[in-house]
């Protein structure tokens, strides 16, 4: 709220030059850490936070590797969850980080780099060596004045400042700029279009660099074959091929044999709040994923319904941001639910201090054009809590129960102020509840 109104009446560019003049004395003050370390950025809309993992493994199995994502932050094998309820913490933070990356002898860093981290210069100070490009679609337009090509072109800052960066050298190696783009974008031109010392495109549809020439889902993730290598995924949903891809060519580079690629990705059998299978002893399964826009929940469902079997039902609980987050995208979200899934519960994500009841209309109108029937297939709940309830109360034998929207979050932002949240921990509270077992 008092950011909200400080941000009215600060002129922006003072705004601006505080969040460079503190990113770039963060910088200094914890003696560049990203001068010591290759520093790999990965943007896009979709799958950042999945690729950046996927990178970690593939190259864990050779070099020690520091991360930073929206979901958890790793110093090698260490591993914590993000609780700063950003994708991009503080420039500090990301400083104090990158600093414990070296001092535990890091020699790599991913860093999930986002279009509004960008516009407040959170990746000022950062010494990026190679960018990874996953994908673009509309979405958090509100913050770059509701234009997608502002919000294309916050993307593309990153890559033209790469692509200017002075020559940088660790312990007397140089490193070099390297581009990885999909090719299955239709913005992969812009992105190419920067000048780098090494580019490379991945694909499953249009001719690439790496394009896969095979796959298959299984029961216990996907399976895809890359030039003469073989390779399988831990982690349920075909989109994560397109995920892991990134992680084989910068790996591939940097010297590893397909086989221990293979062994690096294999052993990613978890990415908090992405795909995460949460079993208590429950016959049905439940999932918790992050999808929290039409893009992202189309291809949770995909997943969904070529797991399931036989008549098993689809339950959905879904929600959306409030504080002018994205509205546009409330009943896109109504309508695929509303089409592709058995059962709708819509409840509360972070409202802030928009009106809760609005945001779920604004899903649940939709969902009821698309033929869901309120108190039989659609249900508005507000209370985050017993909006979970219904969904695993509604689950059968053999169902699949998607609890969407914050994944591994740790807060909650309502009109009253935050609150601890872990969708995932309550998941677990709930299914221990002998009356939710015995469905």
């Amino acid at each position: 709220m008092v950011k909200a109104l400080l941000k009215k009446i600060i002129p922006k560019k003072l705004f601006s030059l505080y969040y460079y003049s503190l990113a770039m004395g963060s910088a200094r003050y914890y003696r560049q850490p990203s001068r010591k370390m290759v520093i790999i950025g990965v943007t896009g809309t979709k799958g950042k936070t999945s690729t950046a993992n996927f990178i970690w493994a593939g190259l864990s199995k050779k070099y020690k590797v520091g991360m930073i994502t929206s979901a958890n932050i790793r110093i090698g094998d260490h591993e914590e969850l993000n609780a700063y309820h950003m994708t991009m913490p503080g420039r500090a933070t990301i400083q104090r980080l990158m600093r414990k990356m070296v001092q535990e002898g890091c020699q790599y860093c991913v860093i999930e780099t986002t279009s509004e981290g960008i516009n407040q210069f959170r990746h000022k100070g950062i010494h990026y060596d190679t960018l990874v490009f996953t994908n673009l679609t509309p979405e958090h337009l509100p913050s770059h004045g509701g234009s997608f090509e502002n919000y294309k072109q916050a993307k593309g800052t990153i890559f033209k400042e790469l692509s200017e960066r002075p020559k940088k050298s660790i312990d007397g190696k140089d490193i070099g700029t390297t581009f990885i783009v999909n090719a299955d974008s239709e913005h992969k031109d812009y992105f190419l279009s920067f000048p780098a010392e090494n580019k490379s495109t991945y694909s499953i549809v249009n001719p690439s660099d790496f394009q896969v020439k095979g796959s298959i889902h299984t029961p216990l993730g996907p399976q895809f074959t890359l030039g003469d290598a073989s390779y399988h995924l831990s982690i349920l949903g075909t989109f994560n091929i397109y995920n892991a891809l990134p992680a084989i060519i910068i790996a591939q580079k940097e010297g590893l044999s397909p086989a221990d690629i293979q062994a690096g990705l294999e052993k990613l059998t978890l990415i908090p709040g992405r795909m995460e299978q949460i079993q208590e002893g429950q016959k049905f399964t439940v999932i918790v994923d992050y999808a929290h826009e039409k893009e992202s929940m189309g291809a949770l469902l995909a997943t969904a319904k070529s797991i399931r079997q036989g008549s098993a039902k689809i339950i959905v609980l879904l929600g959306a941001e409030g504080g002018g987050r994205d509205k546009a995208k409330r009943p896109a979200m109504g309508a695929i639910v509303g089409k592709e899934a058995d059962y709708v519960v819509v409840s509360d994500v972070d409202p802030y201090e928009d009106d809760p009841k609005e945001i779920i209309e604004d899903i649940a109108v939709v969902a009821e054009k698309m033929g869901k029937v309120r108190e039989e297939n659609l249900f508005t709940i507000s209370n985050r809590t017993e909006g979970i309830v219904k969904a695993l109360s509604l689950a059968k034998e053999g169902d699949i129960v998607l609890i969407t929207g914050k994944g591994a979050e740790q807060s909650m932002y309502t009109n009253t102020g935050k609150i601890l949240w872990d969708d995932r921990q309550v998941v677990r509270g709930l299914l221990k509840d002998p009356a939710i077992l015995l469905k």
